[in-house]
């Protein structure tokens, strides 16, 4: 631990600070955007950084998407002031995580942000967006950077590159705007923007054996994201590529001969896949034309479906037998409005990779067209690795259920109304 004086008197205790954290604890830069692997230190970097904001004097607003985040940061917090909140000298606040100097305007506060708009209301001359990869783009652009503007204060991002798995739990509309944002920060010359790299491996204080046997429990691609902290937009493996898909995009859906939805339930946490086809009138082609997947309770997304068949004027939901097609079907057809939607299950022989090569063959052939972006699912089809352990996310499962009853003869099924 390290000892900081203070000319106002009062003392603080703080972690030294490693290689890595003290080039963006010490940074001048405006706009920080810091990349960083699992246990790397970037959230304790970041509690250090906040503790010296505010005994600048800033007002400091650090926000991580859940509570479990939020307490990491604020034990640093507490631990770093302690001393001078038992004198006195600053009050603390547990409930609302927040520790101030009485009478003054100086203060440090966590929140949750999973939803923007817990953000609203307040101002800071620090603003530090933690797991930023999670949250929706509006935590910065809608509200966090109107709250800087009278002091010109200070930004930091920091994330993880998401794996599929913690994909599924963003509220982005772009699971990649974080990336895009450090690769603005690194393009920048104005040095007003800085970008900031380092792994798991620059923490000295965790045990390189531990990341090294990591490598044996998770895939290639998810110890490249979450341990070495690497950008991925597109995996070597995968059966869809993206600049075939944007090839292909259309912004206006012709007319349909057929539309039904795929839907692939959800197992554990995540969400339930609601993807949309269309079946073109004039060329047999085939159309993906919504993206409706819904994490939620049984009932919500049971809701989505419902809402989305109607919206579309959908010809039947399409589900797989094997796994939850009777689930499925009584939660659609209990959910208001969903009496007489027509389920289709499909009984599934093969494995979902052996399933998915006959769509993504059709998109080689030019055959499969997107109808405006589809960002979320289009990152799960460029990122899913067949025949590598990984699981296939839920929006691409439906999509596949979804195009393989619009455009492969002999599918099978069993209709029931």
């Amino acid at each position: 631990m390290l000892m900081v004086a203070i000319p106002t008197e009062i003392p603080i205790t703080i972690r030294r600070p490693h290689p890595q954290q003290d080039r963006f604890i010490y940074s001048k830069a405006k706009r920080k955007v810091i990349r960083a692997g699992r246990r790397g230190g970037k959230t304790v970097g970041a509690a250090t950084l906040a503790v010296l904001g505010f005994m600048a004097g800033q007002r400091v607003l650090y926000a991580a998407p859940t509570i479990d985040q939020v307490e990491r940061f604020w034990y640093e917090v507490k631990n770093a002031l302690n001393e001078a909140v038992k004198s006195k000298a600053l009050y603390k606040n547990e409930t609302e995580h927040l520790i101030e100097r009485p009478g003054t305007l100086n203060r440090i506060r966590a929140k949750t942000a999973w939803n923007a708009d817990t953000l609203r209301g307040d101002y800071a001359d620090l603003l530090i967006l933690d797991e930023y990869q999670l949250m929706s783009e509006d935590a910065w652009g809608v509200v966090g950077a109107p709250m800087l503007a009278d002091n010109n204060g200070d930004a930091v991002f920091i994330y993880t590159p998401p794996s599929l798995h913690s994909r599924s739990r963003t509220k982005a509309r772009d699971p990649q705007h974080a990336a895009k944002m450090f690769k603005r920060a690194q393009d920048d010359t104005t040095r007003r923007w800085a970008a900031f790299h380092f792994t798991s491996f620059d923490n000295p204080h965790i045990s390189k054996v531990a990341l090294d046997d990591l490598a044996g429990d998770m895939t290639a691609q998810a110890y490249q994201q979450e341990i070495l902290a690497e950008d991925i937009d597109a995996a070597p493996g995968a059966l869809w590529k993206r600049d075939l898909l944007e090839e292909l995009r259309l912004w206006k859906a012709p007319d349909f001969g057929r539309i039904v939805i795929g839907v692939d339930p959800p197992g554990g946490r995540v969400e339930c896949g609601i993807v949309a086809g269309g079946l073109g009138s004039a060329n047999r082609h085939g159309y993906v034309i919504a993206d409706a997947s819904f994490q939620g309770s049984p009932g919500e997304w049971g809701l989505e479906v419902v809402r989305l068949y109607h919206a579309l004027q959908a010809d039947c939901v399409v589900v797989e037998a094997n796994f939850g097609g009777d689930m499925v079907k009584s939660t659609v057809q209990g959910a208001p409005g969903g009496e007489h939607i027509r389920i289709k299950e499909v009984h599934a022989s093969r494995g979902k990779a052996v399933r998915a090569e006959p769509i993504a063959a059709k998109y080689e052939h030019k055959m499969v067209h997107h109808v405006g972006q589809l960002l979320t699912l289009e990152n799960e089809l460029c990122l899913w690795e067949p025949n590598t352990g990984m699981a296939s996310p839920n929006r691409m499962d439906a999509l596949v259920w979804a195009l393989t009853d619009l455009m492969l003869s002999g599918s099978g099924g069993v209709w029931n109304n």
